[in-house]
């Protein structure tokens, strides 16, 4: 099929799923979102892309499935350690100050980094004074985030990051082992808000201490990039922080100026004063 065409067909399923169910992927990085829709296409068995947007249109059981691939659900616990280790270290002494906290993942996928932000907060004490919202565009990982259920050979892994990030417990204090899974403790959730939002489309909802929002805007256009940037900087509170990818900047982001580099190597970033 030429180029052309897909490209084509690819636009307009993106309008298509804008006008049908809300959901925004117009300004999505084109790269990407091509790359996941012809593995959608190939996987769920239509031949074209016409095709797919076809049965997405008429049957919204088909939502969630491909929703799956147009969101990112790929993360573990505590991933690139020295983050973690920056929050620790150099974050959690000035948020330590305020009587109560809010903390936004935005982007939260299926939970992982905000276990790994609960454990934290409880490593430290802070863990009972604050609020935690964690939201995505997809309903289903958000179920996932919201249940705590991951398998046990990922477990290492995230015991591995847990220590390397300066953990003073042991990982296996937060969760329950059966059945080849490890269900995280209902107490990790009990300060915890799960809600849809979507970087593209929402306002801002609250006034946050801690933003972690890492590797989401990769998958963004430049446009897209500056509006969640601007969404970012509303939502914190004087002097809050703001934590990105180790791929992501705000080197080129419009709202650059209103933030000051906190942890340059590790992507935190603190709102500047006006």
């Amino acid at each position: 099929m030429p180029e052309a065409i897909e490209d084509l067909e690819i636009q307009l399923l993106l309008e298509a799923l804008y006008q049908r169910y809300h959901y925004d992927f117009r300004h999505y990085a084109r790269a990407s979102i091509k790359r996941r829709l012809t593995q959608a296409r190939a996987q769920l068995g239509f031949p074209t892309i016409s095709a797919m947007q076809d049965r997405v249109l008429h049957d919204p059981a088909m939502l969630p499935r491909l929703l799956d691939y147009l969101t990112v659900q790929v993360s573990e616990m505590f991933r690139d350690p020295s983050y973690f280790r920056a929050l620790r270290e150099k974050v959690l002494p000035h948020l330590r100050t305020y009587p109560s906290l809010k903390v936004w993942i935005a982007g939260c996928s299926t939970g992982e980094e905000l276990y790994s932000l609960a454990i934290l907060f409880k490593e430290e004490d802070l863990y009972d004074r604050t609020i935690f919202y964690a939201t995505d565009i997809n309903p289903e990982a958000l179920a996932a985030a919201e249940a705590g259920v991951y398998t046990l050979e990922r477990i290492r892994k995230f015991t591995e990051n847990h220590q390397k990030s300066g953990g003073k417990s042991s990982l296996s204090d937060y969760y329950t082992a059966a059945y080849g899974r490890a269900v995280f403790d209902k107490g990790l959730r009990s300060r915890v808000v799960f809600s849809d939002h979507s970087l593209v489309t929402d306002a801002v909802f609250g006034e946050m201490h801690l933003i972690s929002c890492r590797n989401v805007m990769i998958y963004f256009d430049r446009a897209l990039q500056d509006r969640a940037v601007g969404l970012f900087h509303e939502s914190l509170a004087r002097k809050g922080f703001l934590g990105l990818g180790s791929k992501e900047s705000l080197r080129f982001s419009a709202h650059a100026g209103a933030f000051s580099e906190f942890v340059p190597s590790e992507k935190i970033y603190q709102r500047r004063e006006p």
